[in-house]
């Protein structure tokens, strides 16, 4: 099999497909294939906790929804897997399944934040400061928000070459999340 080149967005629309994605191990198997992979079902199952029969399974049903791919070398539980694409989208898809999917993404992202703020101490004194926890009541337009979306997707996008190229990255690169999460806030309260 040839080794292909991974698209930059996968859509969901089949209501399956949303809830297949929605669940813990196999969002955290997509997402680390995409940072650390390819990689195999024993590797899958270091990287996550799971049992390598229980990432298996998880794999083929993400490659049944076209979220990843068998990658070439190995056979057996030792073939390497490799996400399809850099990004996973379902904007446009209003269902119930969606909501889920929603939900399940924004608890991912809260256990994330929750465990940066409880080992931030750890990280040098340089990175502490740069982080950023806070937020912003600002009145938009539906359109100006949309034009927020797409200028802030601009400026992630001129480091995006350092994601697929790391010679790219500069001396103390480290990978960094940045959570863009916009919405209305019907309160109109801010947290902090």
């Amino acid at each position: 099999m040839p080794e292909l080149t991974p698209k930059r967005t996968v859509h969901l629309a089949d209501p399956h497909a949303l809830r297949a994605y929605a669940h813990p191990t196999r969002m955290k198997l997509v997402g680390l294939l995409r940072v650390e992979g390819p990689f195999t079902a024993t590797r899958a199952a270091e990287l996550t906790g799971e049992s390598v029969a229980s990432c298996s399974y998880h794999l083929r049903i993400l490659a049944k929804y076209g979220l990843v791919e068998e990658a070439e070398g190995g056979q057996g539980r030792e073939k390497p897997w490799r996400a399809t694409a850099r990004y996973t989208d379902w904007r446009g898809v209003d269902s119930e399944a969606a909501e889920t999917l929603n939900t399940a993404v924004a608890e991912r992202y809260f256990e994330w934040m929750t465990h940066a703020v409880e080992t931030r101490h750890q990280l040098p004194r340089e990175w502490r400061e740069a982080e950023q926890f806070g937020d912003d009541i600002v009145y938009l337009t539906a359109a100006e928000l949309a034009e927020v979306r797409e200028r802030i997707s601009v400026l992630l996008e001129s480091y995006g070459e350092r994601f697929d190229d790391p010679s790219r990255r500069p001396e103390g690169a480290e990978p960094v999340t940045v959570l863009r999460v916009a919405f209305r806030n019907r309160r109109g309260e801010a947290a902090s």
